[in-house]
């Protein structure tokens, strides 16, 4: 066989690999579509500034966070399990002085926390962990897996959204982006951002979203 063609097909061979790399790697940070049935009926009533704080001050919501900041050139494909924690996508140095800025910010603004649950990955207890100390893994607050097809998939996380606190605090869950769209709808939790929710009981509407860096402004905005 002519060098010539040896080459070509070599080349073929390796552009195959790259495309099939690409398309894995595309798909592991592809918003997953929500279910028709998965979303809350009630839309948002926004709170926002001093008026929110006062609220979460008293308690009684849930206060769904995305994970902070992360490397997003790696990913979770070769992951054995939720503690393989060298095989997937890593909180960065960023991402840690997030979290902890998060949690500094909850004890200066006094915002009780009750009880906080997190998605078993590695980058989701290390949020919660550097920002609230303590975590509960939660399979609920991660929902299905992205390729599950079941639209029940996360019915355990709309009850956790659903469900009231105990009286005087706020539950705090600390997951991913896809579990939370597939849930709420649009628009999709930027990393580090948080969704405050007003259970309801069988459902739940989003009254805030804050950046993880906005924290303090809501004493100060009105």
């Amino acid at each position: 066989m002519p060098d010539r063609l040896i080459a070509r097909k070599v080349a073929c061979a390796a552009a195959l690999v790259l495309c099939a790399g690409l398309t894995a790697s595309a798909q592991q940070f592809q918003p997953v579509p929500a279910p028709a049935a998965g979303r809350s009926s009630h839309p948002a009533k926004p709170m926002a500034g001093s008026t929110l704080l006062a609220g979460l001050r008293a308690g009684g919501y849930v206060i769904y966070f995305r994970h902070t900041s992360t490397d997003m050139s790696r990913h979770d494909a070769l992951s054995r399990s939720d503690d393989d924690c060298d095989n997937q996508r890593p909180l960065t140095d960023r991402g840690r002085e997030e979290a902890r800025s998060i949690g500094a910010a909850f004890k200066e603004l006094r915002i009780p926390v009750g009880t906080v649950l997190a998605s078993a990955r590695c980058r989701t207890m290390e949020t919660a962990m550097l920002a609230f100390g303590r975590a509960e893994k939660s399979a609920n607050a991660r929902g299905g897996l992205v390729r599950d097809p079941d639209p029940q998939r996360y019915a355990g996380l709309r009850q956790l959204l659903s469900t009231s606190p105990k009286p005087g605090t706020n539950v705090v869950i600390s997951s991913h982006g896809n579990p939370f769209y597939a849930t709420a709808g649009a628009p999709y939790l930027a990393e580090g951002e948080a969704a405050v929710v007003r259970p309801l009981g069988t459902d739940f509407e989003v009254v805030a979203r804050v950046r993880h860096d906005a924290w303090r402004a809501l004493q100060t905005t009105h």
